[in-house]
């Protein structure tokens, strides 16, 4: 991954909120992404609040998956790949020189659109990544374990099998120890592609419970394109369109506002249905 902040004029920021209030967790300066020769976004600015959980919707191929794996620097793990403006965490660049990057992973962590346990048991699930993180002490290790699968309402149905294969729970067991997993590490923010998309609907209906009991605990960013689901989770949304060959942000704001009011005819007639 390459990163370069000069190679083009950037375009005028998008509106994403004050980017200099002190409750913004994590902030999107002027940001953009290309691969190869190809921008998937660009000009983005947007705050995320501390506490809050932001929905980021819009049409497929708009940007919305490669502007949050720009938050917690996965894009490190993609060729080709370039980075304008910044990314805030509690006020640091994320990117400057030095930066800890495995410590950025612990801090903001990420569930992915499918359920991707380890091929290991549901123990191993959640002490692997604590081992790696420096967390050796066994008593440690078994209440984080426990908390953790309690957090995601897993521990009653899996604590007399914590030796037993991950892969053999159910889809929506696996995606609920995923997020046990992250939440293991003790993250300040959590990022979801798309979490009930592969899912079923009731199991679909546990993880949105579990994603709004979090709110007070964590910042949570969630891509769905569930209207629906984001009108009944979030505390903002960002509205992403393809504009000008690219990914952009055409409106961010309080959830009631975007639904109920919004500012943009394109905003309007997608969350009508009309459009997207």
């Amino acid at each position: 991954m390459t990163r370069n902040l000069d190679a083009r004029p950037q375009a005028p920021p998008q509106s994403g909120g004050d980017p200099t209030s002190d409750d913004l967790v994590l902030q999107a300066l002027g940001l953009g992404l290309r691969y190869g020769s190809r921008d998937a976004f660009r000009g983005i600015t947007l705050g995320v609040r501390r506490g809050r959980v932001l929905a980021l919707v819009g049409p497929s191929g708009c940007g919305k998956t490669s502007f949050l794996s720009c938050l917690n620097r996965m894009t490190d793990l993609l060729p080709r790949c370039a980075i304008e403006g910044q990314v805030r965490l509690n006020g640091q660049d994320i990117h400057a020189e030095g930066f800890d990057v495995v410590g950025l992973r612990r801090r903001v962590g990420m569930i992915f659109q499918r359920p991707n346990p380890f091929p290991m048991s549901i123990r191993r699930n959640l002490e692997f990544p604590l081992r790696e993180h420096g967390v050796r002490d066994k008593d440690t290790l078994e209440g984080t374990l426990e908390a953790a699968l309690s957090d995601v309402g897993l521990w009653g149905e899996v604590k007399d099998r914590l030796e037993t294969s991950a892969l053999a729970l159910s889809g929506g067991q696996q995606q609920r120890l995923c997020l046990a997993r992250a939440l293991a590490l003790k993250p300040s923010v959590l990022l979801m592609d798309e979490p009930c998309s592969a899912l079923d609907p009731l199991s679909s209906g546990v993880v949105e419970d579990l994603i709004d009991g979090l709110r007070e605990r964590y910042t949570v960013v969630v891509v769905t394109h569930n209207l629906a689901q984001a009108r009944r989770l979030a505390d903002e949304v960002a509205v992403f369109w393809f504009q000008e060959g690219c990914g952009r942000v055409i409106e961010h704001g309080p959830v009631d506002q975007i639904f109920g009011a919004p500012r943009s005819e394109v905003t309007a007639a997608y969350v009508n249905g009309m459009r997207g």
